[in-house]
């Protein structure tokens, strides 16, 4: 068991808004009895036009808030993040359990019958040598051809709430429909805001392709991630008491309490991380 550690303490799990819920929901149905903290860092989003450095900072400095509040694991529910951020974090944290998300390249790859993968992300994500080095790997083993697609704003309209409005439905098909048309028969959501507006990716993908299309989203392997270190070390809490969600954020509380509703039926309380000077990008 890593020290300074304990089973009963909670898992913090963290993004650069709301889209970290589309990971939240796997891991508290996976384990209900945990403790969960979630930080969105709303009042610095979106990450994905943002500097390394600047996203670097801030996910350390959210890290130390959610350490400081016993986290005894964190999730970096957030592919930019992770792709910019994970190794400096597990550097500054060596004891401390980490996981980060990744697009779902492997199991898109073990799915796809045309060997054409569509990836949607962020530029940032799509930029950064984590991504790279895994692209280059997947493609190279498996003969898979991936089309990568920005999706400049998507996340935006996700964090405005506009999950199904005509302006985000737009947006969705111009990302969508050149990705359909040079053969794609599987999407993966590169990034954890997405699978808010997989209706509208369903939607999209149904008036313009020919044959069924797979959509891989890999918060549920993030999730299994997670406990079975959690396993591993000792640290998953033994209880039949369903765990306490704690919600924070450096935006507005209204906002984020708003999408727990909407997304998640849930209703956690929801505190105030105060903003720090934003990192200049």
């Amino acid at each position: 068991m890593p020290s300074g550690f304990s089973a009963s303490s909670p898992i913090g799990v963290f993004d650069s808004g709301i889209g970290g819920l589309s990971v939240l929901r796997h891991i508290r149905a996976r384990l209900p009895h945990e403790h969960l903290l979630y930080a969105a860092d709303s009042g610095f989003a979106p990450y994905g036009g943002k500097t390394e450095q600047a996203i670097v900072a801030r996910t350390l400095a959210i890290a130390e808030f959610l350490l400081e509040r016993g986290a005894k694991a964190l999730v970096v529910a957030c592919n930019t993040a992770t792709g910019a951020a994970l190794g400096v974090l597990r550097e500054r944290y060596p004891a401390l359990l980490t996981v980060g998300v990744e697009p779902g390249l492997k199991p898109a790859a073990a799915l796809t019958k045309t060997h054409t993968v569509g990836v949607l992300a962020t530029e940032r994500t799509l930029a950064g040598a984590r991504f790279a080095l895994l692209h280059q790997q997947v493609a190279a083993a498996t003969g898979v051809r991936f089309l990568l697609q920005p999706c400049i704003g998507l996340a935006d309209q996700i964090e405005k709430g506009e999950l199904r409005s005509a302006a985000t439905a737009a947006l969705v098909r111009r990302y969508v429909a050149p990705l359909i048309g040079q053969g794609a028969d599987t999407l993966v959501l590169g990034c954890t805001h997405y699978p808010f507006v997989q209706p509208l990716i369903e939607d999209a993908v149904r008036r313009i392709a020919a044959q069924p299309v797979g959509i891989v989203d890999t918060g549920e392997a993030i999730a299994r991630q997670l406990a079975r270190l959690l396993a591993q070390h000792g640290l998953q809490r033994q209880t039949a008491v369903e765990g306490t969600l704690t919600a924070f954020t450096t935006g507005s509380r209204t906002s984020l309490a708003t999408a727990f509703s909407n997304l998640l039926k849930l209703r956690p309380e929801v505190g105030r991380i105060a903003a720090e000077p934003e990192v200049e990008q």
